[in-house]
């Protein structure tokens, strides 16, 4: 394990928006879009890095998990601070891979970790995985 990588998501209150996405390419735009309708109504004016976050996540999902995607954002009840989960059926886990200045991938956990406030994954016991990160303001 990684050590960016922590196993302890957020704690949900009843305001949990949830989409499911089909595993195709429309999905990471269709997660940005949601984020965005998400952020608003809670009145975060820059949802920035929700957005990068999010596709980023979601893209993981597309390319290395399995099945539908699930997608959950809500505020953490312990500090009121923007949380999304993606949730797909694929067993393996994300990894956080070494920079390299020649590889034309494998950049995005890099920065989901330096958007996020903090961020984790974990298996679910239904099987599949969750990768979650908590936003700032």
């Amino acid at each position: 394990m990684h050590p960016f990588t922590k196993d302890v998501a957020g704690i949900c209150g009843e305001d949990v928006s949830t989409l499911v996405l089909d595993p195709d390419e429309q999905a990471p735009a269709r997660a940005r879009r949601f984020v965005a309708e998400r952020f608003a109504a809670w009145e975060v004016t820059d949802d920035h890095n929700g957005q990068v976050i999010v596709s980023e996540l979601v893209t993981n999902a597309l390319l290395h998990g399995e099945g539908p995607i699930v997608l959950r954002v809500f505020r953490d009840e312990r500090d009121g601070l923007p949380t999304i989960e993606v949730w797909d059926g694929g067993a393996g886990r994300p990894v956080v891979r070494q920079e390299s200045l020649t590889s034309i991938g494998g950049r995005g956990l890099l920065m989901v970790a330096a958007l996020a406030l903090d961020w984790g994954t974990r298996p679910l016991v239904e099987g599949g995985k969750l990768t979650w990160a908590k936003c700032g303001l």
